[in-house]
């Protein structure tokens, strides 16, 4: 069996005008002065890691590892949640898309397409020269629109959805699995692939195509009121990266999953620091270990309640304290017998 890696930490919710978070080398010490070992990192923010670099300059690459290396630090995985995103966006939230991708591609949906591939292009030859085998993302949606079937939904809708859906990632799982990287996709409300019955469609319509994959974030299963548990039991050869984030459902006479457009802190469905919400870690940690996942714990920080820094500094501590070595021997080995075909027979009385 395998040792987890970790801890390690989403610089996504950290990175900010204002220093240490604008600079690698000030992020590389901060996180490395919080506990972490890794950095997962967002690729949207040239001046902290330039992907398009990355993806055609090995000595840029080398200088990153080496800015990292100097605070014992290494990175994870690449994030490119936001260009996921922007492979499948249905038109009535094309608005807020555009918020999110450069000025010469907004408002003209096939040119921001067109942008998200070569971005994720990057991505896979970017992965490729930092030794990475994995990256985290979003599938993007074209049905969330419709996942509420009131009115009722035209037949087809969905498995046309879907077809659509994987006709544009294939090629880019083609590219990635010529890098030997794989792609995990981010069960995330609000995308196409949210829960595990949307992974299998999207995974039949790409035949089973071994990129395909997932990043196992717990606290989106659960706020869905999903077994996050049997999910590792189901999903566990596709888990191939994890976001250890908490979280708490707490319905009321009011409030539900939907939590009626409630702000963050008065949602039934919310998501918390890292020991303050409902998950149940130890359990997941065991089971992902049972499983032989061999990537990194990496913290995604999101709370509507506690600070970020004191939310990261718990955190990596947090985690630590779930890890452990796995056993390379049975408990009770010290009381087995001599092994032979022999002894065997005689036990079964058939010598």
């Amino acid at each position: 069996m395998n040792k987890i890696k970790g801890p390690a930490i989403f610089l996504a919710q950290f990175i900010s005008d204002e220093a240490p978070f604008n600079t690698l080398e000030g992020l590389a010490s901060w996180a490395a002065d919080k506990g972490f070992k890794a950095v997962q990192m967002p690729t949207l923010n040239p001046e902290i890691f330039d992907l398009e670099k990355a993806a055609n300059d090995l000595t840029y690459c080398q200088s990153v590892q080496a800015t990292l290396s100097k605070y014992d630090l290494e990175i994870s995985e690449l994030s490119t949640h936001i260009q996921g995103q922007m492979f499948a966006v249905h038109s009535a939230y094309s608005d807020l898309m555009d918020q999110l991708v450069p000025d010469e591609v907004k408002g003209d949906p096939e040119k921001r397409f067109a942008w998200a591939k070569e971005q994720m292009s990057f991505a896979a030859k970017a992965s490729h020269n930092l030794g990475l085998t994995a990256i985290a993302t979003f599938s993007g949606s074209l049905l969330w629109a419709y996942v509420y079937p009131w009115p009722q939904r035209p037949k087809g809708l969905v498995e046309e959805g879907f077809k659509e859906l994987a006709k544009r990632w294939l090629p880019t799982l083609n590219e990635f699995d010529r890098y030997g990287v794989d792609l995990c996709f981010e069960l995330h409300p609000g995308e196409d692939l949210f829960d595990g019955a949307t992974f299998d469609r999207f995974l039949a319509e790409v035949d089973g195509h071994p990129r395909a994959n997932i990043l196992f974030d717990p606290s989106h299963l659960h706020l869905q009121c999903i077994d996050y548990l049997g999910f590792i039991d189901k999903y566990h050869a596709r888990i191939k990266a994890f976001h250890v984030k908490d979280a708490e459902f707490n319905p009321s006479a009011s409030q539900g999953v939907f939590s009626g457009y409630a702000d963050w802190v008065n949602r039934a469905a919310r998501f918390r620091s890292l020991g303050d919400g409902q998950i149940d870690f130890k359990a997941i940690f065991s089971k992902m270990v049972q499983y032989n996942y061999a990537g990194w714990a990496v913290l995604e920080w999101e709370c509507c309640l506690k600070d970020s820094e004191q939310g990261a500094e718990e955190g990596a501590k947090f985690i630590e304290e779930q890890l452990f070595t796995p056993t390379q021997k049975a408990f009770d080995d010290f009381a087995a017998g001599e092994d032979s075909q022999q002894i065997n027979k005689k036990l079964l009385g058939l010598a």
